[in-house]
């Protein structure tokens, strides 16, 4: 009977325990907007972004032998320092586009922070990134109109 007793209140104190500490998590996690009042920006706004991606983005050679085209939605969150953090797949097409992706958005520049109520807050993004093969132009062998 005492062993009963005694293993019930230690799973008693391990459920507290265990639900105090995922208490302290939530608590500690400041809250990550998709709507905010000011949305955070890349410096020099959404064409200096894109300008971004297309000078940093490599097409992946396996990708590109494999015709692998598409787009590939990543998220990610711009923390109140303007910090890119957290990225991830949300849809990807393979063949490298996705770590890709991924990689140049880490690479990004820092942000200005979005506002809510007029403080700095976490905003959390989605962004296509599309990945297109552009077909080489063939040349054409030089003809004669001699023999028609």
């Amino acid at each position: 009977m005492k062993t009963m007793t005694a293993k019930l209140i230690l799973s008693y104190l391990l459920l507290c325990c265990i639900g105090l500490s995922s208490f302290a998590q939530t608590e500690s996690s400041p809250e990550i907007y998709t709507i905010v009042e000011k949305k955070a920006e890349f410096v020099g706004g959404e064409e200096a972004m894109f300008k971004y991606i297309g000078e940093n983005l490599s097409y992946p050679e396996s990708a590109r032998d494999e015709g692998i085209q598409g787009l590939v939605y990543v998220t990610f969150v711009i923390i109140e320092t303007g910090k890119v953090t957290d990225v991830k797949v949300l849809r990807g097409i393979g063949g490298g586009c996705d770590e890709e992706a991924v990689r140049v958005v880490r690479s990004m520049p820092d942000w200005i922070p979005g506002t809510q109520r007029g403080k700095e807050v976490r905003i959390q993004y989605n962004l296509p990134i599309r990945f297109t093969l552009t077909k080489k132009k063939k040349k054409k062998k030089a003809t004669s109109n001699r023999n028609r």
